[in-house]
């Protein structure tokens, strides 16, 4: 196939299942190559059915293990599945620093299985800008799972729970990371808590702290806001989910399969849910306005580079250091001057 394919010709390869055109269509997206733009537009009618699953928790609880296991039931469950990790930056390549060969080995020659690293490139929030885009191409492939798997949990991470149907948060033994938890936000926009490494010292420790914070939260209000601000009142929250979901806490032993069917029928359960009440719908909608949103911001960002000169930029910066200048005003002056 010739990496120059036009994308009236890639879309309809893709569309039909084919996995080449589907990774080049990633890369097409993910570089901001030539027709992006079109090849997205093209195959946007065709998204809606894949059901996203977010896969969070900090670095060494064993996330991509644990994906691993639920893709492997997945497919002994007759469904196809895509797995989309979103890996740290390179500093020297600028690319994904952990090869998803490396860590999902397992995976390799099943045709039902597309795995995918991409690397954040500096997102604050830990995904990828170009996450949204190749979820979107993911789904217009026809896979019924689509796994997305996070660096690691931190103050932004929460954002998966505006690109995710469901979100599992994954805890270890002997991390520290109960009260971690409730620093980062993660109690909030967790659907299912996974305790992972369940066969360590410690593990009923770590699920009672889980389970008591869940126990102090029972009856407050859950709400999955819109962070932006963009688009605030076209993205209402999700209010009072905890009405009719109560989150579980699981323990698994990823390495060796214990506990996931579990998790895989309680991700399962939860989709149901959404779809039953509604919820799903509501999820969908906070997930466009972001994706909206991150479109704005990006071609406005484009807009300013291409409209005002390096060296004007620089010489603001450096009134701004020098505090000659205030950066509110330094902000309006390139406003105005972009007209």
């Amino acid at each position: 196939m010739p990496k120059s394919l036009p994308p009236s010709q890639l879309i309809p390869r893709l569309l039909a299942g084919d996995r080449l055109a589907l990774s080049r269509a990633i890369s097409r997206v993910e570089d901001g190559g030539d027709n992006a733009r079109e090849l997205l537009a093209g195959v946007f009618p065709h998204t809606g059915r894949g059901h996203l699953i977010g896969i969070t928790g900090a670095p060494g609880t064993g996330k991509s293990t644990l994906v691993t296991g639920l893709v492997q039931a997945y497919r002994a469950a007759g469904l196809t599945v895509a797995v989309l990790a979103v890996d740290p930056t390179s500093p020297f390549t600028g690319g994904a620093l952990l090869g998803d060969r490396v860590r999902m080995s397992k995976l390799s020659g099943d045709a039902g299985v597309f795995v995918r690293s991409m690397a954040t490139r500096g997102s604050l929030g830990g995904l990828a800008g170009a996450t949204a885009d190749a979820l979107l191409l993911l789904d217009a492939a026809g896979y019924e799972r689509i796994l997305i798997e996070t660096v690691g949990v931190g103050q932004a991470e929460v954002e998966i729970a505006g690109t995710a149907h469901t979100t599992v948060v994954v805890e270890a033994p002997g991390l520290g990371d109960e009260v971690q938890a409730i620093k980062a936000g993660v109690l909030e926009i967790a659907d299912i808590f996974v305790v992972n490494k369940a066969d360590r010292p410690g593990v009923e420790r770590t699920v009672g702290a889980l389970e008591l914070m869940l126990h102090m939260a029972d009856g407050t209000p859950r709400q999955l806001f819109h962070h932006g601000q963009l688009l605030e009142v076209a993205a209402a929250p999700l209010e009072d989910e905890s009405d009719g979901w109560q989150v579980q806490v699981f323990k698994t032993v990823a390495a060796s399969g214990g506990g996931i069917p579990e998790v895989m029928a309680e991700i399962e359960r939860h989709r149901l849910w959404l779809a039953e009440n509604g919820r799903l719908a509501a999820r969908e909608r906070l997930r466009m306005a972001r994706s909206v949103e991150q479109i704005v911001q990006a071609e406005l960002l484009r807009r300013l580079r291409a409209a005002l000169p390096a060296d004007s930029l620089a010489e603001l910066v450096e009134e701004v250091a020098a505090r000659s200048l205030d950066p509110y005003a330094a902000a309006e002056q390139i406003l105005d001057r972009m007209g």
